[in-house]
């Protein structure tokens, strides 16, 4: 047996039109196998509330080992985990090619796909991951649900706290009457011809947050790419499955990944690239989708030619270039690495992005925001969110910032709630951005 870590971590496909895929029994004798081996090793303590929830299962048990805890204490574990990867990118020693073969969130995916078998996801967290849904709905009435949604409201907020379990205080993104796939149509800024990059091509992903809820990074992303010479498009398939993943309705993650493969293919034989500009949106384009329908050729080829927004633009530089006219920032940037773009593999790219801005002063924080997606605005998780994020929102707070950036939106918006939650004075910049939107205004393209 060799030590872990030794070797790059690689995934196997996910089982999960096999039958003992479901079976409640297999699935329990996996999970005291990876819990013992986990509870022997702990590196995992800091990283999200599933660890420590799992280590105090096992310690206040009668024998302190895992032979005493019953597997119906097991839920709470897997609640907690935000399917963040960075367990398995980041720390486990024992994920495969190690014998041990472990992999914690595609276990905690199994369990959520047997609870979904069942019949045991809930009515309110089924419909409230159905965001292309919702997000059209939100859109025809956009004033009347931002002034519902917003922090605050006295009105709204506890009855919503009461009826959906969504917590009063958590920040719940906007609405926009007009998509970015809207906008797009209309608005289509002019391409570079004198730029070192001209002649390449890029269709952009325009996932659902960007589209329904901030259109405005979509638009900085167009804009910086035809400032470059690059000619782009804005395709929407539908949502990229995420929150179904969250769920553990594979099926359906399997369905939109087939779908999005059938209809992006055209564009890739035109010579486009394409672009997502939400982590999670390309990690499940770029890994979990092979992983799940790994016998359709077109996901796997379009998995070959996905980029993060911020990957893509430090290509664009490595390659020929990038295209002058950018001017410093006023003030330093305190940049979040979002877990969803570390589990990509790809290194530090917003991060390699914003240091191509003249005279960059970043202030880099490479941990969880502990936002986790749907999961972090929930009654019962809002607090672990702040309490697992309150590293970031500290180092940002202390740090004197003009700018809070983040390549996940919503955890640049969960940062700024945790650093109001801090006592003591420090600087709270007025709004989240993401990097490709500093970008775009420093090359005065706003």
């Amino acid at each position: 047996m060799s030590e872990g870590s030794l070797e790059a971590p690689i995934r196997h496909p996910i089982p999960w039109e096999d039958p003992d895929f479901y079976d409640a029994e297999k699935l329990d004798a996996e999970l005291r196998r990876v819990f013992d081996i986990c509870h022997g090793c702990r590196r995992c303590f800091n990283l999200c509330d599933s660890f420590p929830r799992l280590f105090d299962l096992i310690d206040e048990s009668e024998s302190g080992e895992l032979d005493t805890v019953d597997s119906a204490d097991f839920k709470p574990v897997v609640d907690a985990c935000t399917l963040c990867d960075m367990c398995f990118m980041t720390k486990c020693p024992y994920v495969p090619p190690h014998e041990f073969d472990l992999d914690f969130p595609h276990l905690m995916l199994r369990y959520r796909a047997v609870e979904a078998k069942q019949g045991k996801v809930g009515f309110v967290d089924r419909e409230i991951k159905k965001t292309d849904r919702n997000g059209r709905l939100g859109g025809a009435v956009a004033p009347l649900a931002n002034w519902a949604n917003k922090t605050g409201n006295q009105v709204t907020r506890p009855l919503m706290e009461k009826m959906v379990g969504i917590h009063r205080e958590a920040h719940l993104p906007k609405f926009h009457r007009r998509t970015f796939v809207a906008a797009a149509k209309s608005d289509v800024p002019r391409v570079s011809t004198d730029a070192p990059n001209y002649g390449k091509k890029a269709a952009i992903f325009a996932t659902c947050f960007v589209n329904y809820n901030n259109p405005d990074i979509g638009q900085a992303t167009r804009r910086v790419l035809a400032h470059n010479g690059v000619e782009t498009e804005v395709v929407y398939p539908g949502c990229c499955g995420m929150p179904q993943l969250e769920n553990g309705d594979i099926a359906a993650v399997a369905e939109k990944a087939k779908k999005a493969a059938q209809e992006l293919k055209h564009w890739i034989d035109k010579g486009y690239e394409i672009i997502a500009q939400v982590p999670s949106c390309a990690l499940m384009m770029k890994f979990e989708w092979p992983l799940i329908v790994p016998n359709d050729p077109d996901v796997k080829r379009l998995a070959e030619h996905v980029s993060d927004v911020t990957e893509y633009v430090v290509a664009l530089h490595k390659d020929k270039g990038l295209a002058e006219g950018m001017q410093p920032l006023e003030g330093k940037v305190g940049l979040h690495l979002a877990c969803h773009a570390r589990a990509q593999n790809m290194g530090a790219k917003a991060a390699e992005m914003l240091r191509l801005i003249p005279e960059a002063e970043l202030a880099v924080t490479e941990r969880c925001s502990g936002h986790g997606g749907a999961w972090g605005v929930m009654k019962e998780n809002f607090p672990v969110a702040l309490k697992v994020g309150k590293p970031v929102a500290r180092n940002m707070k202390k740090g004197d910032l003009a700018y809070v950036a983040s390549e996940c939106p919503l955890a640049g918006d969960h940062i700024l709630q945790g650093m109001e939650a801090l006592d003591g004075e420090g600087q709270i910049p007025e709004q989240a951005w993401h990097p490709i939107e500093l970008m775009a205004k420093s090359y005065g393209l706003e």
